[in-house]
């Protein structure tokens, strides 16, 4: 019985588990003596010796904080794969009833929603995806940060911007409200990223452009791509560059969808994030050029800009 609550555990057992399973205090010091066992915090232990892995660290951490924790923020989406960069510090929220011992590397949290938010079947104990999302725009440095999380989250799939909204009624202080319930209504017509929030709001949405479709499906060759904005009616794809945050295979990727979609006979528009931040109203005149030779009959609007470059 002990292996299997420490096999479900990754490796580690509290005293309470052991003595449940059947132990004695001085069972559990002889092991920890003979190095059998490893002490990770006080009453919390790894039944192996040698280095800690990631997993059984992240269950020592919750078994730490107690009844009711969980982990959350960066460290739950470490573990919903939205991020794959470890925070330097492990975060975990309880009960706002409670109020552990602070943990050397833990960041505890506490939470009145603590029985609603925790996912009802991933292990380690942790928050639902949308609660983590969530919480990552709470404790985001700025909009556009926290905007990145609600993109990244309905891109990669593992939500929607209708369970998040869902998400956000349940909660009473909601920093940026108003601000992330319009993202989240740009999120459900298809844009995935930052930059993608950007051109719909400030390129094609400001100069009352066509509306484009997004994550438009593409196959050629038996490959399956997806176009950012595709203004299928008039033959135009505007790809959407964040450079810096694309590793040199996916851009490579990204010219080998360019190249298909020359091939199929589109015309294709590439901006990175400087354009579409710096001069979004001079994207927005050449984007409603081609669209024009292509058999647009309107014509793009001024913006609320000053500088505005559209006549």
């Amino acid at each position: 019985m002990l292996e299997d609550v420490a096999l479900r555990q990754a490796g580690v057992i509290t005293r309470e588990q052991a003595i449940r399973c059947g132990l004695t205090d001085e069972g559990i010091e002889a092991n920890v003596t003979a190095h059998r066992w490893r002490r990770i915090f006080r009453s919390v232990y790894a039944t192996f010796s040698g280095p800690l892995p990631r997993p059984t660290l992240l269950w020592a951490v919750v078994l730490r904080a107690g009844r009711g924790a969980m982990l959350s923020h960066e460290t739950a989406a470490e573990l919903l794969g939205l991020t794959d960069k470890r925070s330097p510090r492990i975060h975990v929220t309880v009960p706002a009833e409670r109020t552990p011992d602070p943990i050397a590397g833990v960041v505890i949290h506490r939470s009145r929603r603590a029985s609603a938010a925790v996912h009802p079947t991933r292990t380690p104990p942790q928050t639902r995806v949308e609660e983590t999302v969530l919480d990552l725009t709470q404790t985001a440095r700025g909009i556009e940060d926290a905007f990145s999380w609600l993109a990244r989250a309905v891109g990669a799939r593992l939500t929607t911007a209708a369970r998040l909204s869902s998400a956000m009624a349940h909660r009473r202080r909601l920093r940026w409200r108003r601000l992330i319930d319009g993202a989240l209504r740009d999120v459900a017509v298809g844009c995935h990223s930052v930059l993608e929030l950007m051109y719909y709001r400030d390129v094609e949405r400001a100069h009352r452009l066509p509306r484009a479709d997004r994550q438009s499906r593409l196959e050629r060759l038996g490959r399956i791509r997806y176009d950012d904005v595709h203004y299928r009616r008039y033959g135009t794809v505007v790809e959407l560059d964040g450079q810096a945050a694309h590793p040199d295979p996916e851009r490579f990727r990204d010219m080998r969808r360019d190249n298909a979609t020359v091939v199929a006979s589109r015309r294709v528009l590439r901006y990175g994030t400087g354009d579409v931040a710096s001069t979004p109203c001079s994207v927005a005149a050449e984007v409603a050029s081609v669209l024009q030779d292509e058999g647009w009959t309107g014509s793009p609007q001024r913006c609320t800009r000053p500088d505005c470059v559209i006549a």
